[in-house]
């Protein structure tokens, strides 16, 4: 465990606490999943960072219509502006992804030629679904244990005592996420999310969004264990034993 608490994001008392509080055994399993500690610590082994880089790549795309769904999905003209620009900012990403990837020996034609994981299939279109099922709240939920748990993740990381630093091949992605920029974005996403539960309901409809958040970051747990799966046994943090915690 961590010898360091990590402050939450959002207010206390927020929609976002309530619903990490509420869903603190999927949060923690995805928060602090083997695959992360392996991130931490330098021992995860190569070919699972490989090939998550290639699955989240593929998830980005996926997420960035997500976020397009939350532009039809707005409360406000003001909420699609900001909206319409996070689309923006994901398409963005793709591009800055691929050019992280060539660092590791992965070219655009590399990652198209892959196929989708079932792990990437269930969690983006789950998403989706969500969103056209609900209303911006349902939706801003289902997204949330992405945008503010990758935010969560670099935090605890750099608090964890066995943190390595030199010559850890993960280091510059833990930069990018415990960056003032991303931590910046994590921050403001839990915000609108305190700020949605205000406005739309969110104390009369805190169980149902608690088990779609619980539901998210089961996904996201199920996305790290995927990379470790790619993983050979030998090598890096033993992908068997890594395995076994996981359940």
């Amino acid at each position: 465990m961590l010898q360091q608490q990590i402050e939450p994001y959002g207010a206390p008392g927020g929609l976002f606490r309530r619903l990490r509080q509420g869903a603190a055994p999927e949060w923690e399993a995805y928060c602090w999943h083997p695959f992360v500690r392996g991130l931490a610590e330098g021992t995860l082994p190569l070919p699972a960072f490989r090939h998550y880089l290639v699955q989240d790549y593929l998830f980005l795309v996926q997420f960035a219509r997500a976020q397009a769904l939350a532009v039809v999905k707005a409360e406000s003209l003001a909420a699609m502006r900001e909206k319409s620009a996070a689309v923006d900012a994901i398409l963005g990403e793709t591009q800055l992804h691929l050019e992280y990837c060539a660092g590791w020996d992965l070219s655009e034609d590399d990652i198209l030629a892959r196929p989708e994981a079932a792990e990437t299939v269930a969690y983006t279109r789950w998403v989706l679904d969500r969103g056209f099922a609900g209303d911006i709240l349902d939706l801003e939920v289902a997204l949330a244990p992405c945008t503010v748990g990758y935010g969560e993740i670099a935090l605890r990381i750099e608090a964890h005592p066995a943190r390595r630093r030199g010559g850890n091949p993960y280091e510059s992605w833990i930069a990018m996420y415990a960056g003032e920029e991303y931590q910046a974005l994590a921050r403001s996403a839990a915000a609108r999310l305190d700020a949605l539960g205000a406005s739309h309901g969110g104390e009369a409809r805190l169980p149902l969004l608690t088990r779609t958040f619980a539901e998210a970051s089961r996904l996201e747990a199920d996305f790290w264990a995927m990379g470790l799966r790619a993983a050979p046994a030998t090598g890096g943090i033993a992908a068997e034993g890594a395995l076994s915690e996981i359940g």
